[in-house]
């Protein structure tokens, strides 16, 4: 059954990461993702670990929002949020270890200069990547 609310990890530009509860609809969740920007973006769903993925705005990069975190060889930029889901691709709260493990791996707020975010959009467009 899907949650109504689910308990999340926040994980805002230039902040150490905090406890957030969410409201589990389309629309909620594309408003979270779209803190600091006029335009209310499209959420983009991707996987850490089983059972547990980032919630972050599809076109963070090209509206020009805050480099955040790196994911692998990417960039999240924007405030995103981690969550669980469960074995139908729901969303579900994140349990107390779950929520203790992401905290410390997206502890340390990173700083990220425009021309990182720039050069990634050009190598995914150009390059494939």
């Amino acid at each position: 059954m899907k949650q109504k609310e689910i308990k999340v990890l926040m994980v805002a530009p230039g902040e150490h990461p905090r406890e957030a509860v969410l409201k589990n609809d389309l629309d909620s969740l594309q408003k979270a993702v779209s803190l600091g920007c006029d335009y209310q973006g499209l959420i983009e769903v991707v996987g850490l670990d089983n059972s547990v993925c980032s919630i972050c705005n599809e076109e963070g990069k090209l509206l020009g929002l805050e480099g955040n975190r790196r994911l692998g060889r990417d960039i999240i930029a924007g405030v995103f949020y981690v969550a669980g889901e469960d074995k139908c691709g729901n969303f579900v709260s994140l349990t107390e270890a779950q929520m203790e493990r992401y905290t410390k791996r997206f502890w340390q707020p990173e700083v990220f200069f425009p021309d990182d975010i720039t050069d990634l959009i050009y190598a995914f467009i150009h390059m494939g990547l």
